[in-house]
């Protein structure tokens, strides 16, 4: 079974009934990592729009865990308008439904454009940091397919309280061809901020529901590095809602992120 992210996409992107399959390789816990999930989706949507529309926002609902092997995305085009064109998909695996996405494709159109300041910071680490090797302990497996640095803030489990933590993570694999999905994959590398806050290890979290953004077409961004920046909102009742700023390496903001994510904290004697 293939673990190279673009040999996983490309093969998707080839067959003619949308069938994905996913090395255990890319596991984060019970299933598959969420960002490489949602780029199934999005390959497969991707059939359904017209090339001068790009992606826009994507919406996911992690709806059951996505076991790592063999699972169809089915697809569906819900309206093609003048500007924007708007699918949906959902990845099914022995006959569940284990993720629902929405996503928004539109043409660019002339119109004011603003300029916000973020805080991009220019230290993007040497390359072939391996992301993983900073704390192997604490760290899914899957990152080792990303070089990276942890930047800021405590990593899981490390009992370093900050609400900030910021990444700097690339793709190891040439995912030049799947510009979109290169986007989307890294941008759900951050972990729950919450998790700093533990050192007890058995505190398992997953993620609900995420939303982002795609500020610049992601066919604009030539660069395998992004800069992650992501805030804690909120957390009570095991529920935590973090919001999230992708950056491209020449400090281009890249995407905006949203995410309800449900955490089980081990009851105390």
């Amino acid at each position: 079974m293939k673990s190279d992210l673009a040999d996983i996409l490309g093969a998707l992107r080839d067959h003619p009934d949308n069938l994905a399959n996913v090395s255990e390789h890319w596991s984060q816990g019970r299933s598959v990592y969420g960002g490489v999930a949602a780029a199934l989706a999005v390959t497969a949507m991707r059939k359904e729009v017209a090339a001068d529309r790009s992606l826009r926002s994507l919406m996911v609902s992690f709806v059951g865990p996505l076991q790592p092997g063999e699972s169809a995305v089915r697809t569906r085009l819900l309206r093609e308008g003048g500007n924007v064109t708007q699918t949906s998909a959902e990845i099914v695996q022995d006959g569940q439904v284990c993720l629902q996405t929405l996503a928004a494709y539109g043409k660019p159109r002339e119109g004011l454009a603003i300029a916000v300041d973020h805080g991009f910071t220019a230290d993007r680490p040497e390359p072939d940091t391996p992301l993983r090797e900073q704390d192997p302990k604490r760290m899914p497996g899957f990152l080792k397919f990303y070089e990276g640095r942890w930047m800021e803030g405590g990593t899981p489990y490390s009992g370093d309280a900050k609400d900030t933590i910021r990444i700097w993570a690339a793709h190891r694999t040439d995912l030049s061809e799947f510009r979109d999905e290169a986007v989307v994959a890294v941008s759900d590398i951050p972990p729950p901020v919450l998790l700093n806050r533990f050192t007890d290890t058995r505190t398992p979290s997953s993620s609900l529901s995420w939303s982002l953004e795609l500020v610049t077409p992601p066919e604009r961004i030539d660069t395998r590095w992004f800069l992650l920046k992501f805030d804690i909102e909120w957390a009570a009742d095991g529920y935590t809602q973090q919001s999230g700023t992708i950056f491209s390496e020449d400090g281009r903001l890249a995407a905006l992120s949203r995410q309800t994510m449900v955490y089980f904290q081990p009851k105390t004697n």
